[in-house]
């Protein structure tokens, strides 16, 4: 089975074999190709899943400034789980802390929608923009002080 034919027929072997072939030193016999695109894929899902992890980490501490009559266990442990995850994250991959730069405004927005839906507080109360600092956020002491809304 050709090597590349073998990435749609079982993803697994194409892997396998792909590794096998680079610890070999057989670079003319890879797909480098498919290779190439599960690397940017590899990178796009790491990127994902910070912007992931970012948002419920804004969503909980905006709930918890905004409704703090609410808080709860399970929201100061999701915000110290979510800065554990990021902070790991960027340990992995510390080109993604600029990433995560760039993506704080549409993880805000995000987080909004989803602090909305949560507490029943219209997302247009909350900032424009976002009311914490990405060192702020990730400060394992930091939990904002309540400023309760309507």
């Amino acid at each position: 089975m050709e090597i590349t034919a073998e990435y749609d027929k079982d993803f697994y072997a194409w892997l396998m074999k792909n590794a096998m072939l680079i610890r070999n030193k057989q670079f003319t016999k890879i797909d480098s190709e498919y290779i190439a695109e599960e690397l940017e894929s590899m990178g796009k899902r790491e990127k994902r899943e910070l912007l992931s992890r970012l948002t419920v980490l804004i969503s909980h501490l905006l709930k918890w400034k905004f409704q703090s009559i609410r808080r709860s266990r399970s929201w100061k442990n999701t915000i110290l789980i979510q800065r554990i995850d990021i902070k790991e994250l960027i340990e992995e991959s510390p080109s993604l802390r600029y990433e995560i730069e760039n993506k704080m405004m549409i993880a805000y927005e995000k987080a909004k929608l989803s602090a909305e839906s949560e507490t029943g507080i219209n997302k247009n109360k909350f900032p424009k923009q976002c009311p914490f600092s990405l060192e702020e956020m990730l400060k394992v002491e930091f939990f904002p002080e309540s400023s309760d809304v309507n």
